[in-house]
């Protein structure tokens, strides 16, 4: 186009026109020059820099349509350059190696935002992202749609809602308009702003909750007892490879309607095990006075150190250790198998005392006689040896 045509088919003042091609701008009453300098009606001429450091210089202001987001976005002066580089005959890649992008930023941008008749228009395509960019959107779920009809039934179906994600995608492989992500499906269930699956939906979930369960970070966890705990990671490496008896892991094996309980104890070299009788409650002092009397039995040399669960039984773990001399160590939360011996026995022990059953009718003899058994079993990790064979050779070689 001529330039009196380009300036009637854009609609501009033709001296606004002319501005334009020798790159001047306007914004906020305020004439910006390539220079730097900055003509303001209402103050006078004030010549301003950006490119140095002169004292009493600051940089020209951009305007809020030319100020990028974030980094990750492309800027104006990215997307000029792109115009430039693309009329000149630069492929993608070129362009990308030039602005420092990827290449399939560049090739993206050209697919998303070149205009079928007038081509690649920098300031056309920034105004296009940024409407893209505008929040809040609309939640992909909450109008009315096939997406959502097929989110809801399979939910009603139980299924999950990773599950409805990715088959979403199998079976409709050319209706991109079919997608939801794992988390989109979760927040039209949890978030109220991002809703549009009613509360009996929420309810076919597998966990049934209606309400999202909050996580927290390690850092984050309320300090479980007054007594500060020594945690797993701090227990010494002679203890962690088994190889200096009388460390022990400890543990409850509680009974019907979690009213009774019995104090589980496994030596980590000979896999030894000790019950502790614990009439009435497991309570933390009961449990304390428990493991105090049951330790008093064994030699000094195989009172070790104890490693427990977070259990709210070891509250009194300060005061066990002022008594027997044994460090007590803490698991992490929801780690069983750092105390892999421990949880192995009450295994085993649950074929003595089955889950559901009335631990307080065992008295100190039954658990005697059930530990004696256990203890008489060879075991295939202690090369087919006993527990008491070889505490006994650890008795006599000490």
């Amino acid at each position: 186009m001529s330039r009196s045509e380009a300036i009637t088919a854009v609609g501009v003042n033709p001296k606004t026109a002319r501005e334009w091609e020798r790159g001047i701008r306007k914004s906020g009453g305020r004439r910006i020059y390539p220079d730097g300098r900055v003509v303001d009606y209402k103050r006078g001429v004030t010549t301003k820099t950006s490119s140095t450091g002169t004292p009493g210089v600051v940089p020209v202001e951009v305007s809020a349509l030319e100020k990028p987001i974030d980094p990750r976005y492309l800027n104006v002066q990215e997307r000029e350059l792109i115009r430039d580089l693309q009329a000149a005959g630069s492929s993608a890649r070129a362009i990308a190696r030039t602005i420092g992008r990827s290449p399939s930023t560049v090739s993206r941008e050209l697919a998303r935002n070149t205009d079928p008749l007038l081509g690649y228009l920098p300031h056309g395509a920034h105004r296009k992202a940024a409407t893209r960019r505008r929040r809040p959107k609309s939640a992909k779920l909450a109008i009315e749609s096939g997406l959502r009809n097929y989110v809801k039934d399979k939910l009603l179906l139980r299924w999950s809602p990773e599950q409805i994600s990715h088959t979403l995608v199998e079976e409709f492989p050319d209706r991109p308009e079919m997608r939801v992500s794992t988390e989109t499906i979760y927040q039209a269930l949890y978030l109220q702003a991002r809703g549009g699956l009613k509360r009996e939906v929420k309810a076919a979930l597998r966990t049934g909750r209606t309400r999202r369960k909050p996580h927290r970070t390690d850092e984050q966890r309320t300090p479980r007892f007054v007594d500060p705990m020594i945690m797993i990671s701090e227990r010494p490496p002679e203890i962690e490879d088994r190889a200096v008896p009388g460390h022990w892991e400890g543990d409850l094996i509680t009974g019907a309607l979690n009213q009774s309980a019995i104090a589980t104890l496994v030596e980590r070299t000979t896999r030894y095990v000790m019950l502790v009788h614990l009439p009435g409650d497991h309570t933390a002092e009961t449990v304390r006075d428990g493991l105090i009397k049951t330790m008093a039995t064994l030699p000094a040399h195989l009172r070790g150190s104890l490693t427990w669960d977070q259990g709210a039984e070891m509250a009194a773990h300060k005061s066990f250790t002022l008594a027997t001399d044994m460090q007590v160590y803490f698991c992490d939360p929801a780690s069983p198998w750092q105390r892999g011996s421990n949880e192995n026995t009450n295994g085993l022990l649950r074929q003595y005392f089955p889950k559901g059953t009335d631990l307080s009718a065992y008295g100190p003899e039954d658990l005697e006689h059930v530990a004696q058994e256990l203890n008489g079993r060879p075991r295939k990790t202690l090369g087919w040896k006993t527990p008491a064979e070889r505490l006994r050779d650890l008795l006599l070689t000490t």
